[in-house]
Order: structure tokens, then sequence, then C-alpha cells
């Protein structure tokens, strides 16, 4: 008879990691820079843009202050998001 787990492997698929890395080692030396440099600029573009909403009154933001707040650190926007603020999300 089958063992007592009642199925709770099946709900986590370790591969998962695995397939990451391998595609990790896939990728070019130069692929490899591009993709840390991209990380790098986004996270530069969306810490410039909370700091940047945390030093600017509400009354100077176009929409909620909070929902920005709460947007730009979690979106994964490929550093759209940050630019959308920059460029429409400020009152000049």
């Amino acid at each position: 008879m089958a063992s007592d787990n009642r199925g709770t492997a099946d709900l986590v698929d370790t591969r998962a990691p695995a397939r990451l890395t391998q595609k990790w080692r896939a990728l070019s030396p130069l692929q490899r820079r591009l993709a840390v440099a991209a990380a790098a600029i986004d996270t530069a573009a969306k810490t410039a843009a909370v700091i940047d909403l945390a030093r600017r009154p509400a009354d100077a933001v176009r929409g909620p202050k909070v929902a920005w707040a709460v947007a730009l650190p979690v979106v994964n926007s490929a550093g759209l998001l940050p630019a959308a603020y920059f460029l429409f999300g400020r009152r000049r």
C-alpha cells in the first residue's frame, strides 16, 4: 500500500529551482551581465521613485500616495512603473 503522505509531496514542485539554475547557466556571460545590469537599473529606478514619493507631499502626487507607495516596490514592471510615476504620478 502507498505511504500515508496523502499527496502532500505533490504540492511542492522541487524541480523549479533546478530549471531556473539551468536556464541561468545556459546564458552567455554577456547575457548574464545584461540581466544583472537591467536588474540594477530597475532597482535604482524604484528606489529613486520611492524616495521621491516619500519626500513629496500628498497634494503633489496624482492618485493615492499609498497606492504608489505599495505598487512601486512590489510590482515587477521592468522599470515601467517608476517611469510612469516620474512622468505622470507627480504634479509639477
